[in-house]
């Protein structure tokens, strides 16, 4: 029987609780022997998820407690067997386990964590790291990001790429004013996010199109004023998928402007649905995308305006991106990526 830690189910979804519901619904395509372990059946946040898969509650504690304390226990108690964490925590002192770090966001960019949150993760990060058998993360970029750091051996270190949902697909754009088109971003507003660098960047372009962001920032982290008195830009807030995927179809193009990231599953989602991508040329960014996207220096405010204009005003470059874009999302499975999970599992076991 392998054990998943399921307290991402419990959780708000971000990337890295996507990351783990997408990987753990594909798992289950591939094995049978797979428990989920949560602290309470009543907290999950998405039941659908959990229809199709076997989910047992282990009672006592909440939140870090639980992770720590009282998982732990209850599988010393079943004779120490093989515990897969999927987001960024895990017990540390529980050996027999695979555990997932997605970046080091939060040394590189300290400034978009809250002190408490910085302290905790410096502390039980190096633990979980050496006290696991094996690490996954989401790319060789984040990779090496670890390695150096924690001088964590590389051969320990796994890369599981994220992905596009399937329900992100193109569809042909029909009926669509000048007066609607707009560009769209999506991500929440941490520094590192650098959405400050990209509305003083787009509102010194005459570009006469609306910015959309959507997306809000995550109780952990710290909000940064984006508030600007320009009608072009808008604040969407959250959405769902299905509000997302529209959006992203009938875009004219997608920003993606951080300045340090793990993997960045949204430009990947955009590319699914038929919109061109302009992005940072920064940390994991080049690997992922490769040459499907037009790429910026997201620490300089003139060459983001001239990417902006250059998308929004050469036809042929969003139709050249269109079909580059949904050419590299070929690259990247969900299935293919649990199989890989699988793949560490056995390898693991045996």
């Amino acid at each position: 029987m392998i054990y998943i830690n399921g307290r991402f189910l419990t959780q708000d979804l971000t990337g890295v609780q996507r990351f783990a519901e997408e990987i753990s619904i594909n798992l289950q395509f591939i094995r049978g022997d797979i428990i989920f372990l949560v602290p309470d059946i009543k907290s999950i946040k998405r039941n659908i998820i959990t229809e199709n898969i076997n989910v047992q509650e282990v009672k006592g504690f909440k939140g870090h407690l639980w992770e720590q304390i009282t998982l732990p226990c209850f599988l010393l108690k079943r004779g120490k067997p093989l515990l897969v964490n999927l987001c960024n925590t895990a017990p540390v002192m529980y050996s027999n386990q695979i555990v997932t770090h997605h970046d080091i966001t939060y040394i590189k960019y300290p400034k978009s964590f809250p002190l408490s949150f910085r302290l905790l993760y410096r502390l039980l990060s190096p633990l979980m790291l050496r006290n696991s058998r094996k690490v996954i993360t989401v790319s060789n970029f984040s990779k090496k990001e670890i390695s150096q750091h924690y001088s964590c051996p590389l051969d320990k270190i796994n890369v599981i790429y994220n992905a596009a949902s399937t329900n992100f697909k193109e569809e042909k754009k029909t009926n669509f004013e000048i007066s609607d088109e707009y560009i769209l971003a999506v991500s929440s507003t941490n520094y590192h996010k650098n959405f400050q660098g990209l509305i003083d960047a787009f509102l010194a372009t005459n570009l006469d199109i609306k910015l959309k962001i959507i997306g809000g920032a995550a109780g952990v982290f710290k909000r940064i004023n984006l508030e600007k008195k320009d009608s072009r830009v808008q604040f969407i807030g959250r959405v769902d998928d299905a509000e997302l995927i529209k959006l992203y179809q009938q875009a004219k193009a997608f920003v993606f402007p951080s300045l340090y990231e793990g993997f960045g599953i949204p430009p990947l989602e955009a590319q699914a649905c038929g919109c061109p991508v302009i992005s940072s040329n920064k940390a994991s960014m080049p690997e992922v995308l490769q040459e499907s996207v037009l790429y910026f220096d997201p620490d300089l405010k003139g060459d983001i305006s001239n990417k902006l204009e250059k998308i929004c005003n050469e036809q042929y470059c969003r139709e050249l991106l269109i079909v580059k874009g949904l050419e590299n999302v070929k690259r990247f499975s969900w299935i293919k990526s649990a199989n890989k999970l699988n793949d560490l599992i056995e390898v693991v076991s045996n």
